[in-house]
């Protein structure tokens, strides 16, 4: 596959994830809390296949593996927030599926494979150590999340979870200098403003959008479009 695509379906799926973390922090900001919207799971769940999908064909043992331990764990918090069910059949089943086959695509598959992954020559063992580990520090937010979230019954996005996604963007930031991954620099150079924000919030900083109220016809725009996200 032509080099220029797999890093185009790369930026796509961080395009994504980006647009999951801002519709996320913009709710937040409006309501002066921090806010765990239905829409950042159901985005994530997309974002997910898309960036499994660039990692198997950049042959990314770090991106592979942090990509399949953490989608259960989306399908679990649209299950908290009871919106699971409330989506289309055909979406349920395709979200079950598509992971599900990747396994097989990865075993069976003559290129593309486990084997290709693990053997990238590409990628030193070390790097490969260093980025499989930020991919666990990073992930290990959603698993932190998923069971603060089952003792609550609910699903929330807690203050460890932005503290654990601060200190593994900043780890994958400086992995994606070490391959040359532009679309993993880009994604955790914009990320970082956000995690810092949430924090920011559940110390009981006040609202960005409180300092634009004063200007015209800007509160009412906010608040349709935060009415918007659910």
């Amino acid at each position: 596959m032509n080099h220029l695509l797999i890093i185009g379906l790369g930026f796509l799926a961080q395009a994504l994830f980006f647009m999951r973390t801002i519709t996320q922090w913009f709710k937040s900001e409006q309501e002066g809390e921090v806010i765990s919207p239905i829409v950042y799971w159901q985005i994530s769940l997309l974002a997910s296949i898309l960036m499994l999908t660039y990692g198997i064909l950049r042959n990314d043992f770090a991106i592979v593996f942090g990509q399949f331990l953490v989608y259960s764990i989306y399908i679990r918090n649209l299950q908290l927030k009871k919106a699971w069910h409330k989506m289309h059949i055909v979406s349920r089943v395709l979200a079950i599926i598509v992971p599900i086959s990747y396994i097989f695509w990865l075993i069976f598959s003559d290129t593309h494979n486990f084997n290709s992954i693990l053997k990238n020559e590409d990628v030193s063992l070390f790097l490969m150590i260093w980025g499989t580990t930020a991919q666990l520090v990073f992930i290990s937010r959603f698993y932190y999340q998923w069971i603060y979230s089952e003792n609550r019954k609910e699903s929330v996005l807690p203050l460890g979870f932005w503290l654990i996604s601060t200190a593994g963007s900043l780890m994958i930031f400086v992995y994606s200098i070490l391959r040359l991954d532009p679309v993993l620099f880009a994604a955790h150079s914009l990320g970082l403003f956000i995690y810092a924000r949430n924090i920011l919030l559940h110390y009981g900083k006040g609202s960005l959008f409180s300092k634009l109220h004063t200007i015209p016809g800007v509160s009412k725009f906010i608040q349709k479009v935060s009415d918007k996200i659910k």
